[in-house]
């Protein structure tokens, strides 16, 4: 059979970098890694083709080809996932559905002939042994956790790894916290489960005979989810590994808790790991007790995510607003904690319920629920019913957007965390495309950007105080630009 995979388009989100982006002449941020790990699991012999409708069109030659398409994508795609359905329903080809977005609305679906949820490793066999008995169902559901020392590799040879910034690899799947709002424990569990190092380094070996030579994105929700497996097992092949073949900086997420560790976080930036996201969400003590996030209750955060930078390791992350808890004041704690913390990209966003999580069944129980999640961060919108008035929840949270991304405060946050911060011990190689994108924010942003003042200022600090920091704050200024734009704030100073 000749299956065409499809990945939706992504729209204009704080992750997308789409302005960021153009500066280097690629397409995507990422790409589609739970799609390529599918194909991996259909038969060897079948023909396959990836349309990654975020770095090319879905044409009809394609669904012309195609004997059936796998679909695949997250909340935020929900759009152009409908679109993609009704386009195969019009061409006559029968949709495959699976991945997040169809876990959790699937019957909000029409047009699909075949619904592959939950981990594909339990449920895609079932349905390719029914579709080889001629008798497919409708839908495929399981409440087990697949064993992914089993899951092969992604076949990353479907992609056009030249488009893409980034490439993406899984450790483990599941996160021993139960935050009420995260949908992660429901999706994958609580108990961590990992691969091999042997799997990991195949996959790393793979992307580096394909000639990928950039970062590369450990997706996990939380790396350090087993610390004792990560020490053990997996970091010291992989520094090994990064010594004798790779040279790939490495991202990641991470908890709060990593600051507690700083063998770990030495280990970390030794196996080629720059930059961690972590889920700050709240300086509010009671915010924190009332969404159980335990691992951040109690804690100096600021203290942590200093500790953090000071290893080596960039601390990007997410905050959220819109607690029961929560009270005005909320606002401009938020400002003055994320700039004092020096966390450049900070994500902040309203509460959302997410179907399957335990916020989504309290906020049905009280009647405060309005329909699902737009799975965009920062659109400003959110499904539940504040407590708080909502005029005044909206006019603070685009008071926190102006603040933290206006030129003036951005730049002095990522002054404050070059102050901080330790030199990568494996950095991306210097190329024409990145000293392109260099050239490329001298006039964008140096002469022709609202933020200039700012932009030459910090240059000249970082040449003179950290020289070595340059590269990374080039590219600090450029991400700017993009959460400025996306945060609809050209027009704030």
């Amino acid at each position: 059979m000749n299956i065409l995979l499809v990945y939706p388009q992504i729209p204009e989100t704080f992750w997308s970098f789409k302005h960021a982006l153009k500066f280097i002449g690629k397409n995507a941020a990422f790409p589609p890694l739970g799609i390529l790990t599918v194909a991996a699991l259909l038969p060897e012999t079948w023909p396959k083709r990836l349309v990654d409708m975020n770095i090319q069109p879905l044409k009809a030659a394609d669904l012309n080809w195609a004997d059936y398409v796998f679909l695949s994508g997250m909340t935020v795609q929900r759009e152009s996932a409908t679109e993609v359905i009704k386009r195969c329903n019009e061409a006559g080809v029968p949709v495959v559905a699976g991945g997040p977005l169809f876990t959790a609305e699937h019957e909000n679906f029409s047009g699909v002939a075949h619904f592959v949820l939950n981990e594909a490793e339990i449920t895609l066999p079932l349905f390719l042994a029914d579709l080889e008995r001629n008798q497919p169902k409708h839908i495929y559901q399981t409440s087990e956790f697949a064993d992914i020392s089993k899951t092969p590799t992604p076949l990353w040879h479907l992609a056009n790894l030249k488009k893409y910034a980034t490439m993406s690899l899984q450790y483990s799947r599941g996160c021993p916290f139960q935050c009420e709002f995260c949908n992660v424990t429901a999706l994958f569990g609580h108990r961590p489960r990992i691969k091999s190092p042997d799997q990991v380094l195949a996959e790393l070996n793979y992307l580096h005979d394909l000639g990928w030579k950039g970062k590369v994105f450990f997706v996990d929700d939380n790396l350090i989810g087993n610390k004792s497996r990560l020490v053990k097992e997996l970091l010291p092949p992989l520094i090994e590994w990064q010594n004798k073949v790779g040279r790939m900086p490495f991202l990641t997420q991470a908890s709060i808790n990593l600051a507690d560790n700083p063998d770990l976080m030495d280990m970390l930036r030794e196996a080629g790991f720059d930059s961690v996201f972590i889920g700050i969400e709240t300086p509010s003590e009671a915010s924190l007790t009332e969404c159980n996030k335990k691992q951040n209750s109690h804690r100096d955060m600021i203290a942590d995510i200093k500790r953090i930078q000071r290893a080596g390791l960039e601390v990007q992350a997410g905050f959220i607003v819109g607690f029961d808890s929560d009270t005005p004041a909320i606002f401009q704690r938020q400002i003055d904690f994320i700039q004092k913390s020096g966390i450049v990209v900070a994500m902040v966003g309203l509460l959302q319920a997410m179907q399957g999580t335990r916020l989504y069944e309290r906020m049905k129980l009280e009647g405060r629920l309005r329909g699902d999640t737009s799975g965009d961060n920062v659109d400003g919108t959110t499904n539940i019913v504040p407590l708080m008035d909502e005029k005044q929840l909206m006019a603070g949270y685009q008071k926190i957007l102006a603040a933290i991304y206006s030129p003036k405060n951005y730049y002095a946050r990522l002054k404050t965390f070059l102050r901080e911060y330790r030199r990568p011990k494996v950095e991306e190689r210097l190329s024409v495309r990145r000293f392109g994108a260099f050239i490329r924010s001298m006039l964008s942003i140096g002469i022709l950007g609202r933020e200039r003042i700012y932009y030459w200022k910090l240059l000249a600090w970082t040449f003179f105080v950290r020289p070595r920091l340059l590269p990374q704050t080039v590219c600090l200024a450029i991400y700017g630009v993009h959460f400025r734009t996306v945060c609809n704030l050209r027009n704030r100073s």
